[in-house]
């Protein structure tokens, strides 16, 4: 089964430095930690060590991948498909993507959507960028006030652009919940 995706614009190639600072992070994190190239880490991460005490009696410890994609790293050919629809990001964000991050939750419970935000925000933290988290048409007017949102767009495929506070923030909403 599969879970929620958060995907992280960049401007840039992440600088090594700052890869080994994720790795660092991840490895810290994670009860289970497998680096399947650099920049690719599939883990199980501890969720009290994103300060998540409620696990809806699911592990403690969740299944996720974090990847690292673009021109020099990754599989290119994935980021390329990926951004080949998008909107016009620059007008919305200020850069038009080169590189991105995706967050995959391998599973879909409610705790999952939680970590894959809160994973998502740590690694904005690491590296910088911008979310992209796609939205069902009622959740725009939620996410719209919340601080740290950049832009949101309407339409067939709603989304927010936003700021690992904004990650945070829309994480703690009683409604919260993320696109698969």
């Amino acid at each position: 089964m599969s879970g929620p995706v958060l995907v992280i614009e960049l401007a840039e190639a992440v600088p090594h430095a700052a890869i080994q600072r994720l790795r660092d992070l991840l490895v810290r994190s994670s009860a289970r930690f497998e680096e399947k190239r650099v920049g690719e880490y599939d883990l199980n991460i501890h969720v009290e060590s994103l300060g998540i005490s409620e696990t809806g009696g699911v592990d403690g410890s969740r299944p996720v991948l974090v990847s690292v994609m673009g021109p020099g790293i990754g599989d290119e050919s994935v980021f390329e498909a990926e951004h080949a629809d998008e909107v016009d990001q620059e007008s919305l964000i200020g850069f038009t993507p080169t590189h991105a991050v995706n967050v995959v939750a391998f599973c879909n419970r409610p705790v999952d959507h939680v970590v894959t935000a809160l994973v998502t925000a740590a690694v904005i933290d690491v590296i910088g960028g911008v979310v992209n988290a796609e939205l069902r048409e009622d959740q725009v007017p939620m996410v719209v006030g919340l601080p740290g949102v950049i832009a949101t767009t309407t339409g067939p495929r709603p989304a927010a652009y936003g700021s690992a506070e904004f990650l945070r923030a829309w994480a703690q909403q009683p409604s919260f919940r993320l696109l698969k």
